[in-house]
């Protein structure tokens, strides 16, 4: 396709800016207007945003004209996340073309790549702690082999994201090196002090991130003479956005990015990014300032690209990293509902969903404006417990044992328990303890295949279905992490690496097994059983137009407490999603389901009848519904 005359390139460019100015400009002033390079600073962001749409590839501004037309395509039934490093799925950037049938033949239309940028050499916080925002990882290839992954990907339909870190740098980045030299203007880029004062005053109200191997939210280097932020790790120095000049950077890499062939930019960290003495300095009112001025240079430069934004935070904090509030259908366009896949854990713990009914139904909208959420079970993270004392305290129990209590179950420790997971990271303040594992050995794969339980195979077998089958028709795009289609184990091996062994998440993070997915004609193995079905359920999932995520999800209680439902509420008629939490039959009235707006009584998942026996619809254990 021929370059558009300069006259139309700038004809757009005009237009797109003046949609976005007023999500721009009203944030910048409020960040920035009382600084008096206010106005060079605005003059070079424009000169940034027209850079990076005159630098825009011909395929890509068809692209943004296309998502311009079709804003919800994010958001229909046939969109299914996949996510893995790279390394640990294929080896390098060009063996992952190899590997694009079979995510395909999945069902897959998003995939994320995980930290891919150039990272800091040896522990690097699996990829966070970023040296170059320019370059890939030379361990997995270089930015010429990503762009051509990033067309192969776009010519079969699918979406590419990747992780943009935004809290902080390596401290090998140029920007922190120059700093470390004695530079004052990069010296402004971060966070430095000359005393132990002030670190010590925010100390006060700072909650530590990694408290076993990186304690404090400060380091002193005596080379240099200053204190530094450093929330996550030694190694990662946090950026200072109440310097516009880091904003600035920032959106050039962001279109940088974008112009190599990037659909999501996933922004890691985003809560910690705002400081303010006598908080936490989590989730501030600038970082939504901040958030929404980047959406919309985004819009403005290259229209298809979207936000996922990274906040493991509670609902009530989480939610206005999607727009609500102010920022209603202006910031992110994805969050994970980290919520979600807590209250999956806890429900199949207890056998008891109503903290899961009582905490999705009262802190979510049904809906959300220009965003959706990304549903996930597991990630390449730990799970933390975020279950409140409020909530827990609505329902009559303690926060704190339910926590303690959902640790203990799953690291493996508590009687009774089917898991085998472990322990990352202990609070020493609250006692709260987070955990490790992959989806199948912590819904009890692992567990039974050592004491050759057939049973206990069977019942992890459909743990794992139940979770695809939930988050695929909760709303949003249901996002799967590698090998959990397969049903991979824990990889104790992390504990033989010195730059792994002292965390724990390694356990989660298995090289993809192959010879697995070679085996998957045996459908008597578990990992056949889980693929099968998984890719039964994001078939059924793209046949049912009826999940778009625009479409309101509605918490309704069953009272049967092992089973937890949702409404689907589509035009064409509402679907009932029914699942059993518990190893045990169970049943729901059949009128109680009509009167939910269920007519015809057939499964959207299994494409069967559903027969009500003396007026009862009746649940094999772990069964999933999409009543319609």
């Amino acid at each position: 396709m021929a370059r558009k005359p300069a006259a139309a390139d700038e004809a757009i460019f005009a237009l797109r800016l003046q949609r976005s100015a007023p999500d721009l400009w009203p944030m910048l002033d409020a960040l920035y207007g009382h600084r008096p390079d206010y106005a060079a600073f605005c003059d070079r962001l424009l000169d940034t945003l027209r850079k990076g749409w005159a630098d825009r590839p011909d395929d890509l501004r068809l692209l943004d004209l296309k998502r311009d037309l079709e804003p919800d395509w994010f958001q229909r039934s046939d969109m299914a996340g996949y996510v893995f490093y790279i390394d640990r799925f294929a080896g390098d950037l060009r063996s992952v073309l190899d590997r694009l049938d079979y995510l395909e033949d999945l069902g897959i239309r998003y995939v994320h790549l995980m930290p891919c940028l150039k990272p800091r050499p040896g522990d690097s916080d699996g990829g966070y702690s970023v040296m170059d925002y320019r370059a890939i990882n030379p361990a997995f290839g270089t930015m010429a082999d990503f762009e051509a992954l990033a067309a192969a990907l776009r010519a079969r339909g699918m979406a590419l994201c990747v992780d943009l870190v935004l809290n902080h740098t390596a401290k090998e980045h140029a920007w922190a090196k120059k700093a470390a030299k004695g530079d004052a203007a990069y010296q402004d880029y971060y966070l430095m002090f000359d005393t132990p004062d002030l670190p010590d005053q925010y100390e006060r109200t700072l909650v530590e991130v990694f408290p076993d191997n990186a304690p404090g939210n400060f380091t002193h280097y005596p080379d240099f003479g200053k204190w530094v932020w450093t929330t996550f790790n030694e190694h990662q120095w946090d950026l200072n956005w109440a310097n516009p000049q880091v904003f600035l950077e920032i959106v050039d890499i962001m279109l940088f990015l974008a112009n190599r062939g990037v659909d999501v930019l996933r922004l890691d960290a985003v809560a910690f990014m705002w400081k303010r003495m006598g908080t936490r300095c989590q989730s501030e009112p600038e970082v939504h300032m901040i958030l929404q001025a980047l959406r919309a240079c985004s819009r403005i430069a290259t229209a298809a690209v979207l936000h996922l934004e990274e906040a493991i935070v509670a609902p009530a904090e989480m939610l206005p990293y999607l727009g609500k509030g102010a920022h209603d259908g202006r910031e992110g366009n994805l969050a994970y509902h980290n919520s979600l896949m807590v209250q999956f854990w806890s429900a199949l713990a207890t056998r008891d969903t109503r903290l899961m009914t009582y905490v999705l139904g009262t802190h979510f909208p049904d809906r959300l404006t220009n965003a959706t959420y990304a549903t996930y079970i597991r990630c390449h993270d730990d799970i933390g417990w975020a279950v409140t004392d409020e909530d827990a305290g609505a329902l009559g129990f303690s926060g704190p044992a339910h926590r303690a209590f959902l640790s203990d179950f799953y690291d493996g420790t508590y009687p009774g328990s089917f898991a085998r997971g472990a322990l990352f990271q202990m609070n020493p303040v609250t006692g709260d303890k987070r955990v490790s594992g992959t989806f199948a050995s912590l819904a009890g794969l692992e567990r039974a295949l050592a004491d050759g339980d057939r049973t206990g195979i069977d019942m992890a077998v459909q743990r794992i279905v139940l979770g695809h089958a939930l988050i695929a028709s909760f709303g949003g795009i249901p996002l799967i992490y590698m090998g959990d289609e397969i049903a991979l184990l824990n990889d104790y091996s992390y504990r033989n690496s010195p730059d792994h062994a002292h965390d724990s998440r390694w356990i989660h993070r298995p090289r993809m097994d192959w010879d697995a997915v070679a085996n998957l004609g045996d459908a008597r193995s578990p990992g056949a059983r889980v693929f099968a079905e998984t890719k039964r359920i994001l078939a059924r999932r793209r046949e049912t137009p009826g999940l778009h995520a625009g479409h309101p999800t509605r918490i309704v209680a069953t009272g049967v407490t092992g089973v937890f439902a949702f409404q689907r509420v589509a035009p064409t008629g509402v679907i009932l999603g029914l699942f059993n939490f518990t190893e045990g039959w169970l049943q729901v009235p059949e009128s109680w389901a009509r009167a939910q707006g269920v007519s015809r009584m057939m499964d959207a998942l299994s494409e069967y009848p559903v027969q009500s026996h003396a007026g009862q619809i009746v649940l094999p254990p772990y069964a999933r519904v999409w009543l319609t």
